[in-house]
């Protein structure tokens, strides 16, 4: 028995209903979802109660849609999370555990420093920090200034520190010239240095490495292979080749150290360490030269004595300080020569007087400064070691 008020059956009746409804209610009053076949009620898919719910989906009886249901609670997003931690804190959020009775800092808890949706204080204007910077400016402004004392331990103190001077100087870097005091090999005016953070006074103080003096000014020593027709000046006037020729991108103004004639090709030392060039090119330090000379023989076996014991010369005598033959080839000799004077043309006027004028002439060494393999116009910048044996040659 089917009653007027109540719907109940897929299929209501054989006859069509009073009351128009949705697309497929068979109820008089009700209007609904696609199944609503309820008089008096709405509801979802399957609700065929007369009153209002009962199906799969229990929906309220005044609503309508499909959307209509109550709403889960969102788990809010990881920059909209507040952790609440103390007394009277709420458990909102994450699981409560560790979270919630967290620290700031630990697991779970708060970052430091940061506010809610990760974002930082706005920063300080420009306009605001240069107002600071004036109002501070015109606070001290004609106040005395204070000195400290230099005994005050926050006090500047004068000259560079060692480690500084050496790094400078070419020695490496400072961890490697802090290592060089560690093995004292470093002394500074006569006395080795064991601790770190010594000051010195680069223009003043004598500072040595394994005994060699260090330069530790800006000093510059190069070594130039001259090539035969090349003038032993910086600059020449006649429009010739010359020296500096050879160094015209230097910042810092070079001289040569002595001079070699035009034909002769060697070691000539360029620098701008005034004192330097002066003692090597002194007799009094005697610094000795080294020569090898082509020439045409045979010669005789007291050749070398006689050089040794002087020759006569138009400006007096001249002596040679060794001699020897470094290579035969048929009549051509290969001769060396040392000496340790400086007159012009010396080497080619001693043995043009003995008899044997000379053909090529090349010096190979100027103190401990050595030819080596180094190209003929090649210039090449002194080591180190190399500057300290120069300056211990003539005690500087």
């Amino acid at each position: 028995m089917r009653s007027s008020g109540s719907g109940s059956g897929r299929n209501n009746g054989r006859g069509k209903p009073r009351g128009a409804g949705g697309g497929g209610s068979q109820s008089r009053g009700g209007s609904g979802g696609r199944d609503d076949r309820s008089r008096g009620g709405s509801g979802g898919r399957d609700d065929r109660s007369r009153g209002g719910s009962g199906g799969r989906d229990d929906r309220p009886q005044g609503g309508g849609g499909r959307d209509d249901r109550p709403k889960r609670p969102s788990k809010p997003r990881p920059e909209e999370r507040r952790y609440d931690v103390g007394p009277g804190a709420t458990h909102e959020g994450p699981k409560a555990g560790r979270g919630g009775a967290a620290r700031g800092g630990a697991k779970g808890g708060p970052r430091q420093g940061q506010q809610r949706g990760g974002r930082t204080e706005p920063a300080r204007s420009r306009e605001y920090e240069t107002r600071a910077e004036e109002r501070n400016r015109d606070r001290y402004a004609g106040k005395p200034e204070i000195k400290l004392p230099k005994t005050f331990p926050g006090a500047e103190q004068e000259g560079e520190r060692l480690q500084k001077v050496l790094a400078r100087a070419g020695y490496g870097s400072r961890r490697a010239c802090e290592e060089l005091i560690e093995q004292a090999r470093v002394e500074v005016n006569g006395e080795i240095v064991l601790e770190q953070g010594k000051r010195v006074d680069p223009e003043n103080d004598e500072v040595k490495v394994d005994g060699l003096t260090v330069a530790t000014q800006s000093y510059q020593f190069f070594s130039l292979n001259k090539p035969a027709g090349v003038v032993s000046t910086m600059e020449d006037n006649e429009g010739r080749q010359c020296l500096g020729d050879y160094v015209t991108n230097r910042e810092t103004r070079l001289f040569h150290v002595g001079r070699l004639d035009t034909e002769t090709e060697g070691v000539i030392l360029l620098t701008n360490h005034g004192e330097l060039a002066h003692r090597l090119t002194h007799p009094k330090y005697g610094v000795k030269k080294v020569y090898l000379a082509h020439i045409v023989g045979p010669i005789p076996r007291d050749l070398g004595k006689q050089l040794k014991d002087g020759i006569q010369l138009e400006d007096g005598y001249a002596k040679a300080d060794h001699f020897r033959v470094v290579e035969q080839t048929g009549k051509n000799y290969l001769v060396e020569v040392t000496l340790h004077e400086g007159r012009k043309h010396i080497v080619r006027r001693m043995l043009a007087e003995a008899g044997f004028p000379v053909d090529k002439l090349v010096r190979v060494a100027f103190g401990p400064i050595t030819l080596g393999d180094q190209k003929s116009g090649w210039l090449r910048r002194l080591s180190n070691t190399e500057v300290g044996m120069l300056m211990k040659e003539v005690d500087l």
